[in-house]
């Protein structure tokens, strides 16, 4: 049962919302949309929500941040509640994919964040085994994970005084894909001492003790990993297995048939069009797969044949997170879709843009037709499985505005803060700038400066006052080139995009809401959704240059991120009046008015948010542990950097001669030496992109430190 606690009271608009979205809920409303301005409350009223109706709740954001923020946001909520996260557990992934012009062929790439797979596996496991559960979600969550049914199925169950053979209980665990291990339990391990199993489950930070007695289960506790103190005495454990692609010896002997018929076929059909490289090529790389499954259960790109694996028809859809909601509450959940002008394009463009790659693989003979079903779901899909939802944004896109039953409309803040000023300034500098056809404040004598010399100085003043300043370029090169030109300027400042790692993101925004920094530099991830009351002054560089980033809808969700502060201002700095700065504009100060106007009726004296800076990381079970910090990246950057002081080769040779390293490591079975290189590979990429392709040997100048 979902139980709030919290000692906030619904305030301004919140009641109204929450009794309408409730009652609309209650009346089997499929579709609604909370208009909720930027600040006013809409996670606090989903809750509320949520407390009312007492259902699982599948929230999806658009990005990782986002998602990160709102997990934290309904933990705090709902303590006693199981609240996940669940987004792509990729730190860096490049797809497969080939370029038929320039015959190219790319080979995927990846790396798997281990502490992200943990929280997904902590999801999937709560669905099926809790009612109240919590998943706050990026659109990943429209990709295949396999089957629920054979995930549930493979989970064993261990109880207290039960009677089990070693040989069984072993078995088991290495079908459910646990490593047995000797050393150190990590997660998905296990080890066998006389009497005594040890296992470390996949989803949770802790060791599982069991001992036996002859056959039968005399004890089990839950251990701490570090310090092996007991940390409960358990009657029984259920664990699930280390991947969420199980599947039986049968069902795998079945699936390798179906591939061989399949490949039969598409040789046959390439055959017949006179395709002789493609034959080669295809034939070549199955075989190899086959024979790679059939002995050790596992290939390079094994995704690619899931449709055989799962028994799915030809064109079926995947099996996703929402069969996992589905499963044990059919259609009696809810989904809220957060920041819905978006997430639901993103979701509704996805499979196309697979599409179009995996068409390539198939018809130059990388891969069999069947990858075309490892997907994500297509937006028909997506509707067909969606159970009653809530659309959430301050701007609702068309589609959620077409299809809600009911909007309903959240403008005043709880704090009574009002809509930021808004202020435009000239983007060119001098006497004989163009001024834009409205008027223009931060001129002085007639001359007026250009956008980055009044940004520098707003931004100082907000320094002054121990406030925070929110930039916003249309380039990643912009924000980062920027935010190294304010450093130098002693302006602490850092930037902020899609290529910083995800949980490089979170730790970055908890450090700029501490005071760390001062000014965070960014292109679109600082759009929606983000919770910085400390933020006081958000810049709109370029505003004028109408596009995606400077629409209308931009616009307003960017302005959005100053009004969690009473001393709320935003600059839009431009030339030209854009008919997307104009509605911009139009619409802020409608609700300003109206803001101002139920201030004044009731008295209310706008306050500035106050919210404790919390640890992202530690809330969801990854601590960071200064030691192992040290060990994993000041060790290795060390002794890197001691190797780069003694070898003039350019970076780049070095960085490819290590990743040969690498491979060559891994396929002789050498684990830990193929780690230590991975990671001075990883340290040598980061460092390139930091500081350029630059090395002593072509240039004469410094290469990049190995150090983070």
């Amino acid at each position: 049962m979902f139980k709030l606690q919290t000692k906030m009271k619904p305030a301004g608009d919140q009641p109204q919302a929450i009794e309408k979205l409730t009652d609309g809920l209650q009346k089997g409303l499929d579709h609604q949309t909370l208009l909720g301005v930027t600040g006013s409350g809409k996670t606090f009223t989903v809750a509320q929500v949520i407390q009312k109706v007492q259902r699982p709740t599948l929230v999806i954001a658009h990005n990782k941040t986002l998602a990160a923020q709102l997990c934290q946001e309904f933990r705090e909520f709902f303590p006693e509640n199981q609240v996940s996260y669940f987004v792509s557990y990729y730190d860096y992934y490049q797809p497969e994919a080939y370029l038929p012009r320039t015959d190219t062929y790319i080979d995927k790439e990846s790396m798997i964040n281990e502490e992200i797979d943990r929280l997904r596996h902590a999801a999937t496991q709560s669905l099926l085994t809790r009612k109240d559960v919590i998943v706050v979600a990026s659109v990943s969550c429209i990709y295949s994970i396999g089957s629920p049914e054979w995930y549930e199925r493979a989970s064993f169950a261990i109880e207290r005084g039960q009677t089990l053979l070693r040989t069984d209980i072993l078995r088991t665990l290495v079908f459910m894909q646990y490593a047995r291990t000797q050393s150190d339990l990590t997660r998905g391990t296990f080890r066998l001492r006389g009497q005594v199993l040890e296992i470390m489950p996949p989803h949770f930070n802790t060791i599982y003790r069991i001992e036996m007695v002859g056959q039968e289960v005399r004890r089990i506790e839950e251990t701490d990993p570090v310090s092996r103190k007991v940390r409960e005495d358990l009657s029984r454990i259920l664990l699930f297995p280390t991947k969420h692609f199980v599947t039986p010896k049968p069902e795998v002997d079945r699936a390798l048939r179906d591939i061989r018929t399949e490949l039969k076929e598409q040789l046959g059909y390439f055959q017949k069009v006179g395709k002789l490289l493609e034959i080669e090529r295809l034939e070549r790389r199955t075989r190899f797969d086959l024979e790679m499954i059939k002995e050790v259960g596992y290939c390079h790109g094994v995704e690619n044949y899931s449709r055989h694996f799962e028994g799915r028809a030809p064109g079926a859809p995947p099996q996703t997170l929402l069969e996992y909601f589905s499963k044990n509450n059919g259609s009696d959940w809810l989904l809220v879709v957060d920041e819905s002008h978006v997430t639901i394009p993103q979701v509704g463009g996805m499979y196309e843009g697979d599409k179009a790659r995996k068409k390539t693989l198939v018809e130059y003979g990388f891969r069999l037709p069947s990858a075309m079903d490892n997907r994500p779901l297509k937006f028909t899909e997506f509707e067909a499985r969606m159970p009653q939802m809530i659309y959430l944004s301050a701007t609702p896109g068309r589609y959620e505005l077409e299809h809600s039953k009911q909007v309903v409309e959240q403008v005043i803040r709880p704090t009574g803060l009002v809509d930021p000023e808004i202020i435009i300034a000239p983007i060119t500098g001098g006497s004989n700038s163009p001024r834009p056809p409205l008027k223009v404040r931060g001129g002085e004598g007639g001359v007026m400066k250009s956008q980055i010399d009044d940004v520098i100085e707003r931004i100082r003043g907000r320094v002054k006052q121990k406030e925070r300043v929110i930039v916003t370029t249309l380039t990643k090169k912009m924000a980062e080139d920027l935010s190294s030109y304010l450093a130098e300027l002693k302006i602490k400042a850092r930037y902020l995009h899609s290529e910083v790692d995800t949980l490089d993101r979170i730790t970055t925004l908890m450090e700029f809401r501490k005071g760390t920094f001062d000014v965070l530099v960014g292109v679109n991830l600082l759009r929606e959704g983000l919770d910085l009351p400390e933020v006081s002054l958000v810049a709109i560089l370029d505003a004028d240059k109408e596009g995606f980033l400077r629409s209308e809808t931009s616009l307003i969700q960017t302005i959005g991120r100053a009004a969690r502060n009473v001393h709320g201002q935003v600059v839009l700095y431009a030339d030209v009046m854009t008919g997307s700065i104009k509605r911009a504009v139009g619409e802020t100060e409608r609700r300003r008015k109206l803001q101002l106007e139920y201030n004044k009726k009731h008295g209310i004296t706008p306050r500035t948010i106050k919210k404790r800076v919390r640890n992202l990381l530690e809330d969801f079970g990854i601590v960071q542990d200064e030691k192992t910090h040290e060990r994993k990246n000041g060790r290795t950057g060390k002794a890197l950097n001691l190797e780069l002081a003694v070898d003039d080769r350019p970076v780049e040779a070095i960085l490819k001669e290590k990743e040969a390293q690498m491979k060559k490591a891994a396929n002789e079975l050498e684990f830990e030496l193929a780690a230590l290189l991975r990671d001075e590979i990883q340290i040598l990429k980061q460092a390139l992109k930091k500081h350029g392709r630059q090395s002593r040997g072509s240039t004469g100048s410094p290469r990049p430190s190995a150090s983070r």
